[in-house]
C-alpha cells in the first residue's frame, strides 16, 4: 500500500484552513494544521511533507520569513511552497514571494480546481521520489548484504528483477506526468522539479543494468538521494 503523502497547511485563520481541507480532500492525502508560522516550523521538525499551502498575511512571523526559516533548513529546503494572499500589491510583492523560496504565487479568492490540480502536480511528485529511495534503499541493501545463498547469485538475480519490475512501473509513471506537465505547459519550477526526478531515474536504471549478468565494469554508482 503507498503512504498517503502530508500536505501542510498554514493559516491564522480557522475557516481558511476549513476552505483548504475542504478543496483538497479529493485528493485522499493526509491534510496538517498549522495556525501560525511558529506552529508550522514544529510540524516541519518531525515529520514530512509533499507541498506546504502558506498564507502571507499572518500576525507574528508572516509568510514570507516563515518560508525564509523553511528554506534555511537543510530537512526542509527543498519542499515545495505555494503562497497564498488575499492581498495583491503588484509584481514586487510577488517576486517578493519567489524570492523567499515559492514555486507558486496564488491570490485569493482562487480556482478551488486550479489549486487541486496544483497540489496533485507535487503530491505526484513527491510519491514518485519515495518510490525510488524505495528502490535505491533495496538496491544497496543487495550490494552490501552480497545475498544468503552462498555466492548469492540466486538472490541478487531475483531482487534485480524484482526492482527493475518496480523501477520500470516508476519510469512509466513518471514519463506520462513529465508528458502532462508538457501538455499543461506547467509553471517552470514544477518542470524542472519532474526533471530532477527523470535524472534520478535514469542514474538508477544505470546502475541496475550494471549490475546484470556478464554487464562487468564494477559496482555501481548508486544516484544520491536528495
Amino acid at each position: 500500500m503507498v503512504q498517503k503523502a502530508k500536505i501542510l497547511l498554514v493559516d491564522d485563520r480557522p475557516e481558511n484552513l476549513l476552505a483548504l481541507e475542504a478543496i483538497l480532500s479529493a485528493l485522499d492525502q493526509t491534510l496538517v494544521r498549522a495556525s501560525s508560522g511558529e506552529e508550522a516550523l514544529k510540524a516541519l521538525l518531525t515529520d514530512d511533507f509533499a507541498v506546504i499551502l502558506l498564507d502571507v498575511q499572518m500576525p507574528g512571523m508572516d509568510g514570507f520569513e516563515t518560508a525564509a526559516h523553511i528554506k534555511r533548513r537543510e530537512r526542509t529546503r527543498d519542499i515545495p511552497i505555494i503562497f497564498l494572499t488575499a492581498i495583491n500589491h503588484g509584481p514586487h510583492h510577488t517576486f517578493r514571494g519567489y524570492a523567499a523560496g515559492a514555486v507558486d504565487y496564488i491570490s485569493k479568492p482562487f480556482d478551488p480546481w486550479v489549486l487541486r490540480a496544483k497540489v496533485s502536480v507535487f503530491v505526484e511528485l513527491y510519491t514518485k521520489n519515495c518510490q525510488l529511495r524505495e528502490q535505491a534503499a533495496l538496491l544497496r541493501l543487495q550490494l552490501e548484504g552480497g545475498g544468503s545463498n552462498g555466492d548469492g547469485s540466486k538472490d541478487t538475480a531475483g531482487l534485480l528483477a524484482e526492482l527493475s519490475a518496480r523501477l520500470a512501473a516508476v519510469e512509466e509513471q513518471a514519463e506520462a506526468l513529465t508528458k502532462q506537465l508538457g501538455e499543461e505547459s506547467a509553471d517552470a519550477p514544477v518542470v524542472a522539479t519532474a526533471a530532477h526526478l527523470e535524472r534520478k531515474l535514469t542514474g538508477l536504471r544505470r546502475a541496475l543494468d550494471a549490475l546484470e549478468p556478464g554487464a562487468g565494469g564494477g559496482a555501481p554508482v548508486l544516484p544520491a538521494q536528495s
